[in-house]
């Protein structure tokens, strides 16, 4: 038969299709049609506004194009009428233009003849001339302004304003002025053909504007209160505009971005696109403005903020995400339930199978809540494992039982074991220290015999040599000292003082007279610290011995001076009171793998040599009385031994009694 997969594995593709069943229509394929419609809805809304900014543009060129019609039907009336050919006859032609131009709200009117010289020369003006009324846009230097009409040049004067993303430029001032020019044929008083040419200055002219603004936005036309910008541009420069700079100050003289300028001064296109307007992004319509000539001078603009279609736009993503997010915090909890109710329950049988495998025999499906076939077979799954648990809980408690015996009889026997090691070490190095310290009592007792001999001989010529058998005194005395210290070590019984109550602290007072001479030399600074109160009953010299041993360590592990901290204070340990004296120096430190052998005898872990048994020696003393020593260790940073000596123990009594 071919083999089944995994009871893990089906469980998880049934999962994994009823989820995919539940999920997919929901968290894929919606989102994914919302995702394009909300694109495209996007596209249309700016394509919208741009629209909406290119039916402006088409507006404000009308009414700019009105303008210049309105300028040549007014001049022509005014040619063609009674009146002005009654001031020609009467040579009144001065007066009546002046009262003309006020009336009609002109910067300039002027009858100019043919063959006038000092006339500027514009294609309008030759049309009519030539007996044909025209209008146009042209732009005049500062001293045509001049001849045209006094003081019109200071007027026309535009200071620039620096504009960020504006094209570079060194200029500070436009002197150019816009001008809608106008020209139409009439007679002069002579009767000879003239030209009655009039024009209005556009720099600065905020009225323009301000009715090209109220035509194309009306009232409460923009979201949020959005207001409606419209500029006239001479080149890059605003002459006429009612954007703002702060307040009511409007943007006379600052820019267009360089990249509107080329666009639309460089190229000759027409811009319908978001753009950067003095300081904020406007959804911007800009189209050439040509002169006579057919050469282009400047722009017509217009454009509304974009900031708040941008918010209302992002409102509505917003309200349409939020829609379908609480579509879907709704509709998905539902659905995961539906499923749930399906794989749940295979899913936890297969998770407490897992769990059992793993050793875990208290794993149980639980309830199932739903009566079918599934929780059937859960509630019968359930009472197999109950059964397999109990089984297993005998035999772990008999192994248990088991290993818990083995465990401590193989302690006793590592103890045992341990002890015996000790042991036959200890009484394998006393006996043959013993013989050799015997041995060594021969020699020595010949020569310190033979001494004396010679100085009874010598007499008094001994006197001589009495340095150097003063050295061999000396000497024959530390060898005594020595062998004393190894049948100490060897038979430690023999050697033993009487116990007595000693107060800790004062024996370390005591030792530190006995090495002040080794402590004054290698600089070390001593401090103690005695709050020991209570009292230990052991042999003073036997105590003074081992604190000494460990005091001259600390001094040998400090060549180069440091810090000696020897303190008492009392200290109970497994339920048995005592005192512990720490000495603690700041020296070279023990590396740990020497901590292990540093009460072993004839071992030395220091640099300064010595027979390696003073330690060894002062382990074996503290035993004795039921204490310890112990020893922390740090390379560099120093060493701290603890000698601690039980509280309880029979008065009066010697160590070996």
């Amino acid at each position: 038969m071919p083999e089944r997969p995994p009871s893990g594995w089906r469980l998880r593709s049934v999962r994994s299709r009823l989820l995919a069943i539940a999920l997919l229509p929901m968290v894929v394929v919606l989102p994914v049609v919302l995702g394009f419609a909300l694109f495209w809805w996007l596209a249309q809304f700016d394509a919208l506004l741009v629209s909406k900014a290119n039916d402006e543009l088409i507006v404000a060129r009308q009414y700019l194009s009105r303008l210049k019609e309105k300028g040549a039907e007014q001049l022509s009336a005014l040619a063609q009428s009674a009146a002005f050919a009654e001031a020609a006859r009467d040579g009144r032609i001065e007066s009546l233009l002046e009262s003309r131009r006020m009336a009609l709200g002109l910067d300039f009117l002027r009858l100019v003849e043919n063959g006038d010289a000092s006339a500027p020369e514009r294609k309008v003006v030759e049309a009519a001339l030539a007996g044909r009324a025209e209008s146009a846009l042209d732009l005049f230097e500062p001293d045509e302004m001049a001849w045209l009409a006094p003081g019109m040049a200071d007027r026309a004067r535009t200071y620039l304003v620096p504009t960020p993303n504006a094209a570079d430029t060194d200029r500070a001032v436009e002197p150019r002025g816009l001008v809608i020019h106008s020209a139409t044929p009439a007679t002069g008083p002579d009767g000879r053909p003239a030209a009655l040419v009039g024009g209005t200055l556009l720099n600065g002219n905020l009225g323009f504007v301000d009715t090209i603004n109220d035509l194309i936005y009306a009232r409460s036309s923009l979201p949020a209160g959005g207001q409606g910008t419209v500029t006239l541009f001479l080149g890059d420069v605003r002459i006429a505009t009612n954007v703002r700079l702060f307040g009511d100050r409007r943007a006379l003289g600052t820019r267009v971005s360089r990249e509107v300028r080329d666009a639309v001064l460089g190229q000759g296109r027409t811009w319908l696109d978001s753009a950067f307007v003095v300081s904020d992004r406007y959804i911007s319509a800009y189209e050439p403005i040509v002169d006579g000539e057919g050469q282009r001078v400047g722009m017509l603009y217009v454009g509304f903020p974009e900031q708040p279609f941008r918010e209302a736009r992002w409102t509505m993503i917003g309200a349409v995400v939020a829609a379908f997010a609480l579509a879907v915090a709704v509709t998905v909890p539902f659905l995961l339930g539906l499923a749930r109710a399906i794989f749940r329950p295979l899913e936890r049988m297969s998770e407490t199978i897992a769990a059992v495998d793993a050793g875990d025999l208290g794993a149980r499906t639980g309830a199932v809540p739903c009566d079918d076939e599934i929780g059937l077979v859960a509630h019968r799954f359930n009472d197999l494992l109950d059964g397999l648990q109990a089984r297993d809980a005998e035999l772990r408690a008999w192994g248990a039982e088991l290993d818990a015996r083995v465990a401590e009889r193989t302690r006793q026997l590592e103890e045992t074991r341990r002890q015996l090691v000790m042991s036959e070490k200890l009484a394998s190095i006393g006996e043959i220290t013993a013989g050799v310290a015997h041995e060594i009592n021969n020699p020595i007792a010949v020569i310190q015999g033979n001494l004396e001999v010679a100085r009874d001989v010598l007499g008094s010529a001994a006197r001589e040599v009495s340095t150097e058998f003063d050295l061999i005194d000396q000497q024959v005395q530390r060898v005594n000292m020595i062998v004393t210290r190894l049948l100490q070590f060897a038979r430690p019984d023999e050697y033993a003082g009487y116990v007595e109550t000693v107060a800790p602290g004062a024996v370390v007072t005591d030792c530190l007279v006995l090495v002040r001479h080794l402590l004054e030399r290698a600089d070390i600074a001593v401090r103690t610290e005695d709050a020991a109160q209570r009292v230990v009953e052991v042999s003073r010299t036997e105590l003074q011995q081992v604190l000494i041993n460990l005091m001259v360590n600390a001094i040998h592990a400090m060549p180069d001076g440091g810090a000696l901290t020897i303190s008492t204070r009392d200290e109970d340990r497994a339920g048995a009171p005592g005192v512990a004296i720490r000495v603690a120096d700041t020296g070279v430190g023990i590396g740990p793998e020497k901590l292990d052998r540093i009460f072993d005898p004839f071992f030395t872990a220091g640099r300064h040599g010595g027979t390696g048994l003073g330690l060894s020696i002062s382990y074996t003393l503290v035993a004795r009385y039921g204490g310890a020593i112990t020893v922390e260790s740090e390379v560099g940073r120093g060493s701290v031994f603890a000698v601690w000596l039980p509280v309880e123990t029979d008065a009066g009594r010697t160590p070996d009694a």
